[in-house]
């Protein structure tokens, strides 16, 4: 993916880059595939604020993505690579054999015009899907199952990829890009190759409008908010947030503490955890 890099005309545009959308054949989705996505603002179902920092943003539909690449051993053809509103990563729209669309993750280096396939013993190219258990040592892969059959839940974001390390019973060691190395059953299913739109990180966003645009809303510390507000708040002048730790604005331990929960029921198939920077 190329990136466009403005000049500084405005405030607005001076560090600013957005992608030039060259792969880009289609603008508007496939109708049958999408529907109305609410959008909750950070709010439950009593309107009280459980997420911060979200609202507004521009209007989407959601594609509809086939994640669980369940359609065995009937030929697809890639037909558009499109833009998706809700993710970071391209789709493509592939049309079947027996005459079903569906879209999937956009595989990098994958055209229009090249042909997918589903199955045991589809061959190991990029963007067919198939076992772990028949892929070689050291191939790339992306939306990878947890659990068989419920569908790619890792690597499904721009630029992700993962790696089969090893293989031993009835499980594969994987190396994520976390860098987390993890067992997964054998039988799950992962899509050969890397996601593609690999620069999505590098854009710079140039100005809070486009933030905005994005559905994110201003965040704003909690040691200059009143007391009422946050826990750190209050206080003449600057004031340092009078704990021993940084909390949430509900009390939860906060910056650094792991939320994770204690003897998880995949903690033994975790071999070495993530990095944490």
């Amino acid at each position: 993916m190329a990136i466009r890099l403005y000049r500084a005309h405005t405030p607005g545009t001076r560090n600013r880059s957005v992608p030039k959308f060259e792969e880009i054949v289609k603008s508007k989705p496939e109708k049958s595939l999408t529907y109305n996505k609410h959008l909750k603002k950070g709010r439950n179902n009593r309107g009280v604020i459980t997420s911060q920092h979200r609202g507004g943003g521009h209007k989407r539909l959601y594609r509809k993505i086939d994640f669980q690449r369940n359609k065995r051993n009937v030929y697809g053809e890639i037909k558009t690579i499109e833009y998706d509103p809700n993710r970071n990563a391209y789709i493509c729209l592939t049309n079947y054999e027996d005459g079903e669309k569906r879209y999937i993750l956009h595989p990098r280096g994958i055209e229009i015009g090249n042909i997918i396939i589903s199955g045991a013993e589809a061959p190991i190219s990029i963007g067919n899907t198939l076992p772990l258990t028949n892929m070689p040592l050291g191939t790339a892969i992306h939306n990878i199952e947890i659990k068989p059959g419920r569908g790619g839940q890792l690597v499904r974001a721009a630029g992700g990829v993962a790696k089969v390390v090893a293989k031993e019973g009835q499980l594969v060691t994987l190396k994520l890009p976390s860098g987390e190395i993890r067992l997964i059953s054998q039988k799950c299913l992962a899509t050969i190759g890397q996601v593609g739109n690999v620069d999505a990180n590098n854009l710079r966003i140039g100005k809070a409008g486009s933030k905005r645009w994005l559905g994110k809303r201003p965040e704003v510390r909690g040691v200059v908010m009143n007391p009422v507000d946050h826990p750190h708040g209050g206080g003449e002048g600057r004031a340092p947030i009078g704990r021993k730790k940084p909390v949430t604005p509900w009390g939860h331990p906060a910056l650094g503490k792991r939320s994770r929960r204690k003897n998880k029921y995949s903690d033994t198939f975790i071999l070495r955890r993530r990095k944490i920077s």
